[in-house]
């Protein structure tokens, strides 16, 4: 499978009960599909499945697939502490329909490289569909690091890496070491120098309320490879990238950038709580004036 484009994690709605809201989820999907992303995550850390029972996480998955009618792929998260549990995740995306798998390193475990592959192939053993590992040690303690991709290197379904280490030098090591697993931007402030060193694909959290700004920087990096207008339109996108980075609350202000266009967003389960006056403002700001930064770029085309 090549992995190109935008993928969006998508969020998910809730209900003031507390329940997921399908209405607003389908809501979500038709904004990103009719914006023009080229694929779906669902179950990414962005749709918040930490916070889900398993029979919830799994009831979305051909709800999900419905609402996309095949128009662009979905791809299913697997994280779970349990290869067991992800093992379960990832047969029912592919009974489901799925197009593809997100795997993560086990959180709080700290497993081996060597353990780490031994996990990542049992569910690829489990599922038999493209994969896309996602490396984010920052967040799950470990790292997919030389052994483990040599030794999963051994199946031609992992496909892709979406790399969110933050070490540059992971993109040499990728983009040379191993092309055989796509390289696929997951440090979204690093984006210009993932395509300068060959992504195709961007996995990208605020495409779900700005799929404009995001497209336009991969437009301009991968499809027309003017990466003057790049470094252009990435500086007008690196304010909204502090605030959504560096103020600890990651996926309530993705919520709340939903809010701010109208869409189903609302508060994150706990235990994350909500934003406050101050911090709604700021992030209202930075992508007020990312947009009118952007669209003065696009326009002098």
């Amino acid at each position: 499978m090549e992995f190109k484009g935008i993928y969006t994690p998508a969020i998910t709605p809730f209900l003031d009960s507390g329940q997921i809201d399908y209405d607003g989820t389908a809501t979500v999907i038709e904004h990103l599909i009719s914006s023009g992303v080229d694929g779906i995550i669902l179950a990414g850390t962005t749709g918040e499945y930490y916070a889900m029972t398993s029979e919830e996480r799994i009831e979305m998955m051909p709800k999900v697939k419905a609402m996309i009618e095949g128009r662009v792929p979905l791809i299913v998260g697997t994280g779970a502490i349990r290869t067991e549990d992800a093992v379960v995740f990832a047969e029912a995306a592919a009974k489901h329909g799925a197009d593809g798998l997100l795997v993560a390193t086990p959180p709080y475990a700290l497993p081996t490289e060597q353990e780490l592959a031994v996990h990542a192939l049992t569910i690829d053993r489990a599922a038999n569909l493209p994969i896309m590992l996602y490396n984010y040690p920052g967040r799950m303690g470990a790292m997919m690091g030389e052994e483990f991709l040599d030794l999963i290197s051994a199946s031609s379904n992992f496909c892709a890496i979406k790399e969110s280490s933050g070490d540059i030098n992971r993109l040499h090591l990728l983009a040379n070491g191993y092309p055989n697993i796509q390289l696929s931007c997951g440090m979204d402030d690093q984006a210009l120098e993932f395509f300068a060193w060959g992504a195709k694909s961007w996995v990208c959290a605020g495409s779900n309320f700005a799929p404009e700004a995001h497209i336009a920087l991969y437009k301009a990096c991968v499809d027309e490879g003017d990466f003057n207008k790049g470094r252009q339109i990435m500086s007008a996108m690196m304010p909204l990238m502090t605030v959504l980075e560096q103020g600890g609350k990651f996926i309530q202000c993705i919520k709340q950038g939903m809010d701010l266009r109208g869409l189903p967003g609302g508060q994150p389960r706990k235990p994350l709580l909500g934003m406050t006056e101050e911090e709604q403002l700021a992030l209202a700001d930075a992508i007020e004036q990312m947009n009118a930064k952007i669209n003065a770029i696009v326009s002098d085309d």
